[in-house]
């Protein structure tokens, strides 16, 4: 907008609206679709409003509106005359909205494109309120949610007794989030349903004061959602298993097993398979994996018999509207959502459960109140990334081609294959199923859902069929998208071959791929294309301290117009963090239905002493409209470091997270 409308960086301030999806459009934050969604309306709107101030410029002087001129605020004609816009803010507001606009060539921007500062940094790092968990009313109090130990279970009877004699509580109940019935939206996934609330004065009272509760817990069963769509209403049943982690892995064997979905087909890979010189099998296992935003979920409500004030941070306001609409009994105009900016979201602040919670507390003790969770209460709350397994086949001739190619892959409760995703499209026979096991452990999703799983499976299998047909890997993957451009096999292949080419031919330059001067290093190369852009990178691993370290990462990346090359470059450099530190340790585990992590101790994430010590960040260089950046350059670095350990270790990786195998690995 600043672009277009022609004014000073350093006179930019932004001020967070409140939801209102009629007067400022789809407020949503997810799929990485933010830049792509905004471009054009924000870039018109701009375009517009400069051309509103130009036009009550020339009326003013009485001159063509054809020359007046702008320049970083100041609108400006020959015969001597200028303004600030603010001078003409006001005539120009009564100036009809243009339905004709110019905007600008990419070659004349100078604002996008060049790295800017954030304009709330200052306000962040000095510790100013700006994040939900510092929104703060008089008479405001705190809730806190007591939720079942284990998954399947639900709450039998409770005494609070000692719990009120505690300072500042002012009050234990029962709550059922969703009535028997309710038909829920599609990201209304909520893990309990009966809720065992604490009220009182102070997170610290009423944390302390929650420890003290008795409650006892019984099998939940067997409990049936009824899900709203576009295609009316579906019923699910959620299955009341207590389920462990290791009885988790043997049922995904078993399934595995079985007949799946048929995902896609091309031409007769039974035959290419049976025919073959040489065929390549190989199953990838992924875990559960907690979200572990910085800021634990937190929202605050009070809600009156007229109206509702929610406050706080989340992904879809428009998305929970509706339901708190129905739960409260109000109308959407009476209900008021102002978002809060987030510490962390990564798909878990889609799912508004949290604020429902929060707005049905304050309606039932008819104050303003904060809902808080804890580290551990979120961690074991669910919303997880799925529990994901894949297997591969590849089929080669008598002279090492890939003729086949066959992907099989399941989950508890998702199954992550994307069907139409490279290679398919690349090979002659191509082949993909998908299957899927109903739990109760909820998931949602997770930054870039399935792709985080399916690229690492992915790109770790292309590696070894690489080795197998004696070519250098990213050579092959190259030959493959040559095949794609040039003779294309199927009709719904997602993604662009040149593009995807493009990352892979700049990563390998960049860092000298094949070349004297990195033999210290055990390198592994992956690339993957999701969310609309193309992310490569080659990660460079040594030992140190007798444990594998990835000592420096080289990054390809292709979402279109850089608009800000200095937080697009800290995107990737955190997806790449990220990425690493969740390749070698993040799993979350059940043990009869228990979380088996609950906070920082025993759930491992990487440390500043572990992060790589250069990321090195490059952006093909293209006019093409922006794309999404949050999530594209995370799912292939699994895949990379699988590759390095490969190097490293002189044997494959199937199970992330991967530290555990490495060290029994002599």
């Amino acid at each position: 907008m600043a672009e277009e409308l022609d004014v000073d960086w350093k006179n930019v301030t932004v001020e967070m609206g409140p939801h209102d999806e009629v007067k400022l459009g789809p407020q949503f934050t997810g799929g990485s679709n933010s830049m792509k969604m905004y471009w054009k309306p924000l870039r018109e709107a701009g375009a517009a409003a400069r051309q509103m101030l130009r036009e009550a410029a020339a009326q003013t002087w009485n001159v063509p509106v054809g020359e007046v001129t702008t320049k970083a605020g100041i609108l400006s004609h020959s015969n001597g005359k200028s303004a600030k816009y603010g001078d003409m803010a006001s005539k120009a507001a009564s100036v009809p909205v243009p339905k004709e606009f110019q905007l600008k060539a990419p070659k004349d921007f100078t604002i996008v494109r060049h790295s800017k500062k954030n304009v709330e940094a200052q306000k962040i790092v000095s510790g100013k309120p700006v994040f939900g968990l510092d929104y703060s009313v008089d008479g405001m109090l705190i809730a806190m949610i007591q939720h079942p130990p284990a998954f399947g279970m639900k709450l039998k009877s409770f005494d609070a007794a000692e719990t009120l004699k505690m300072p500042g509580i002012k009050d234990v109940f029962t709550l059922k989030l969703y009535e028997d019935g309710f038909e829920q939206g599609g990201f209304d996934t909520r893990t309990f349903n009966e809720l065992l609330v604490v009220v009182g004065k102070s997170t610290w009272e009423v944390m302390n004061a929650r420890k003290k509760l008795i409650a006892n817990w019984e099998a939940a069963g067997d409990l049936k959602n009824t899900i709203g769509g576009r295609n009316g209403k579906t019923e699910v049943t959620v299955p009341g298993t207590i389920e462990s982690t290791r009885t988790q892995l043997q049922q995904m064997q078993e399934y595995a097993a079985k007949p799946a979905q048929l995902l896609r087909k091309d031409v007769d890979p039974e035959a290419a398979f049976t025919n073959a010189a040489q065929v390549i099998e190989r199953t990838y296992n992924g875990p559960f994996l907690a979200h572990n935003c910085m800021e634990p979920m937190n929202f605050f409500a009070h809600v009156t018999d007229e109206k509702a004030l929610l406050v706080g941070p989340l992904q879809a306001p428009g998305w929970i509207e509706p339901t708190l609409a129905k739960l409260l009994n109000l109308p959407a105009d009476k209900i008021e959502i102002q978002m809060t900016r987030m510490g962390g979201g990564f798909g878990r602040r889609a799912y508004g459960h949290y604020l429902s919670e929060a707005a049905l507390i304050s309606r039932k003790v008819k104050a303003p109140v904060k809902l808080m969770y804890t580290r551990e209460d979120d961690m074991t709350y669910g919303i997880y990334r799925p529990m994901y397994t894949a297997t591969y086949r590849a089929a080669l001739d008598a002279n090492k081609n890939l003729i086949a190619f066959h992907v099989k892959g399941g989950g508890i409760p998702e199954h992550p294959i994307h069907a139409n995703r490279f290679p398919a499209g690349a090979v002659d026979h191509y082949l993909a199923e998908g299957w899927q096991i109903p739990s109760n452990i909820t998931i949602g999703a997770f930054r870039a859902p399935r792709s985080n799983f399916n690229a690492a499976a992915e790109q770790s299998f292309l590696d070894e069929v690489a080795e197998a047909a004696g070519k250098d890997p990213i050579e092959f993957r190259l030959e493959l998208l040559k095949r794609a451009k040039e003779k294309p096999v199927g009709k719904n292949n997602e993604y662009d071959a040149d593009r995807y080419a493009g990352v892979l031919e700049l990563v390998r330059d960049k860092s000298n791929w094949n070349k004297a001067g990195n033999e210290k290093y055990n390198r592994g190369v992956a690339a993957y294309f999701c969310h609309n852009s193309y992310a490569a990178h080659v990660v460079d691993m040594v030992t140190r301290d007798g444990q594998p370290y990835v000592e420096r990462v080289f990054s390809a990346i292709d979402c279109g117009i850089v608009i800000n090359p200095d937080a697009a470059t800290n995107m990737v450099q955190g997806a790449v963090v990220d990425g690493i530190g969740n390749s070698f340790y993040g799993a979350l585990t059940h043990k009869d239905g228990v979380p088996q992590q609950s906070n920082f101790h025993n759930y491992r994430m990487i440390r500043i002493h572990e992060a790589p010590k250069s990321i090195d960040v490059h952006f093909v260089q293209n006019d093409l409209d922006p794309t999404g950046l949050g999530e594209p350059p995370f799912p292939p670095v699994f895949g990379a470091v699988a590759n390095a350990l490969y190097k490293m270790k002189g044997r494959r990786f199937y199970n992330q997270p991967f530290k555990e195998e490495v060290e029994k690995v002599i």
